[in-house]
Order: C-alpha cells, then sequence, then structure tokens
C-alpha cells in the first residue's frame, strides 16, 4: 500500500525522515511553558495567567510571497523560514503584546527532507529570536500542486498582552513623534516587482552587488528583521503611543493603520540612510516617489509614535540596545495619512 501511495506521488517515508530531521531544531524553541512533543495531533502551552490580570491573546498569520522564487532560484532555504515568523511576531508586537508560540505550514509537490529541514531550521532561527515556542506545524506534500523544487509556507502566532497595556492608538496626539527603526533590506515585501526588475533589465541574482562581498541574492535573501526583544525591553521603561510593522503598502500604508481619526503623520525624507538595494532599484528604471513609499520600507521596517517630550530617550534607548533608530517625522491634526516632506517641500 506504501509503494502504491507513493507512486501517486507522496512518500511517507520521507515524511517521517522529515520529522526526524527537524525535531533538534524545534528543541531549540522550547519554552518551559510547552506541553507535549512534536509529532502530537495538537501543541499544548500551560498559558501564565498567574503574570497577568486581564491577559489579551493577539493573534496573526502570513506567509513570505514571492520572496520564495529567490529562495528557488539559488537553492538556498535556511533563512526563508525567519521571515515567516518575522512577518507574524512583528505584527502582533504592534499591540505591545509578548509572542508566545509559532506554528508552521511547508507545502510542497514532492518533499525533500534536506530541504525541509533547512526552512524549519530558519523557523525556529526566527523563533529563537522573538523567545516564542515553536509548538506544532504541517507538512504536505501534495503532487501536482507546486512546480518540481519549490514550495510553500505560511505561519501563524499566538501573543499576549495585559489589557491596560495593550497599545492600540488611542493615545496619539498631534505633535507626536514618529520614531523608525532601521530594516535589513526589502524584507519579504515588493518581491514581485523586484523580480520583474531583475529579470528585465538582465541581472542575475549571483552577480556581485555593491562592493561584491555579496551576491545580489544575497542581499535580496536577508532575513526580515525581527524587532521583538528590543521593543519589549523598551516597554518596561519607555511610553509607546502607537507602533507599526512596515509591510506590504510601505511607509504610506501602514503607518495609517496605527493612528486614530482626525490625525496624520509627515514623514521627512533624508533623516534616515535610505540602503544601497532601494537606490539601484532606481538606477534600474525610473520610479517615482509615492511608487517606492508605497511599495518598500525604504530603510525603515518597524515604526513607533511616541509623546514629543519622549522622543530623544526613545530614540537613545533603542540605540543602547542595538537598534539603528532615528526620529523622521511627526503627527499632525488635520491631515489624512502620510505625507512625505522632501527637501522640494511635501509630496
Amino acid at each position: 500500500m506504501t509503494d502504491l501511495y507513493r507512486a501517486a506521488g507522496v512518500d511517507i517515508d520521507a515524511g517521517n525522515e522529515t520529522v526526524e530531521r527537524i525535531k533538534p531544531h524545534v528543541k531549540r524553541t522550547l519554552r518551559k511553558e510547552v506541553l507535549g512533543s512534536i509529532g502530537s495531533f495538537g501543541g499544548g502551552f500551560l498559558f501564565p495567567s498567574d503574570q497577568y490580570r486581564e491577559p489579551v491573546l493577539v493573534s496573526g498569520t502570513d506567509g513570505v510571497g514571492t520572496k520564495l522564487k529567490l529562495a528557488f532560484s539559488l537553492q538556498r532555504h535556511d533563512t526563508i523560514g525567519i521571515d515567516a515568523v518575522a512577518m507574524c511576531v512583528n505584527d502582533i508586537l504592534t499591540t505591545g503584546a509578548q509572542p508566545l508560540f509559532f506554528l508552521d505550514y511547508f507545502a510542497t509537490g514532492k518533499l525533500q527532507p534536506k530541504v525541509a529541514e533547512q526552512v524549519v531550521k530558519g523557523i525556529a532561527d526566527g523563533c529563537v529570536s522573538a523567545g516564542a515556542a515553536l509548538i506544532g506545524g504541517e507538512t504536505a506534500e501534495m503532487p501536482g500542486m507546486y512546480s518540481e523544487g519549490e514550495y510553500d509556507i505560511a505561519g501563524f502566532a499566538v501573543g499576549v498582552v495585559e489589557r491596560a497595556r495593550m497599545i492600540d492608538g488611542r493615545a496619539v496626539q498631534s505633535g507626536d513623534r514618529v520614531i523608525g527603526l532601521a530594516s535589513s533590506g526589502p524584507h519579504a515585501n515588493g518581491y514581485s516587482l523586484i523580480r520583474k526588475l531583475v529579470k528585465e533589465h538582465g541581472h542575475a541574482y549571483e552577480e556581485p552587488f555593491g562592493d561584491g562581498t555579496h551576491s545580489l541574492g544575497e542581499i535580496l535573501l536577508t532575513p526580515t528583521k525581527i524587532y521583538v526583544k528590543p521593543i519589549l525591553q523598551l516597554l518596561q521603561t519607555h511610553s509607546v503611543h502607537a507602533m507599526a510593522h512596515i509591510t506590504g503598502g510601505g511607509l504610506l500604508e501602514n503607518i495609517p493603520r496605527a493612528l486614530p481619526e482626525g490625525v496624520g503623520c509627515v514623514i521627512e525624507l533624508g533623516r534616515w540612510p535610505v540602503p544601497p538595494i532601494f537606490s539601484w532599484f532606481q538606477t534600474l528604471q525610473e520610479i517615482d516617489q509615492q511608487t517606492l513609499y508605497r511599495t518598500w520600507n525604504m530603510g525603515i521596517g518597524y515604526v513607533l509614535i511616541v509623546a514629543e517630550k519622549d522622543a530623544a530617550s526613545v530614540v537613545s534607548a533603542l540605540r543602547a540596545l542595538g537598534e539603528d533608530a532615528y526620529e523622521i517625522g511627526y503627527v499632525e491634526e488635520g491631515r489624512a495619512g502620510v505625507t512625505l516632506l522632501s527637501s522640494e517641500g511635501l509630496r
């Protein structure tokens, strides 16, 4: 019967091998609250109820998008899992929530245990960075659904925050300052356009980029930065009115999600260093400013909105925690959304 199923494209033995390969990676992420072991039908997590008066569970789910195409092209699969974790935990972090656990979904046409192990290693690396336990997941082998050598991954995270300390943007007011934290590159957004630009202008992911230390593909595969630990540490000592994870839609679309009605913000261009990769995109093709800041993070992967009196202290604290932080703008009453302010004026 097993041979018959294998002939149909599903290899149960490969699935078992994959589970054995990923066990040591999963073990690295475990927290004391985790119950059970990998391979169970459900992941158990003993909620630390004694630490909260009114705990609010915050959840998020996301994928990696077409950045996966670069991993396929370069046959490098050990970082893409970090992106899957980052996209989820950075989202729930915007409420002030501490990530507790993470689950992943890995689907492919033909399971290759070595590749699956590399992907899960990246997921485990991301979980360790976020302080979240990898308590379960799904590995699906679906012949005919994916091209040879391709797969898809998605993740789901759950975190907790004390209700009284939950950040929801209601405290934001005119005069507040916008603090930006540096990104590690495009993160996991805008890759459909990136791949189009690279292909249409005759470039290859293997070619050297910049000073030649890394290839273009290596730069583009740099995983999404995980902001969890420094932000949670900052929240122990500083008040933050709102936070935004800069994902698809860039600065223009994501910051407004953190703002209450009646206010918008002005982003002052030139207040932070824009990574060379974004300037390189513009050398390939003229791209208008609105498209740039609606497609990519342009070097700012995470945003905090704080009171004007606290801005300098927050920037200093974040830098002491190892983050590249910049005051990049301000909140203004009567505006809608995000306005870009360049040396030529408002856009």
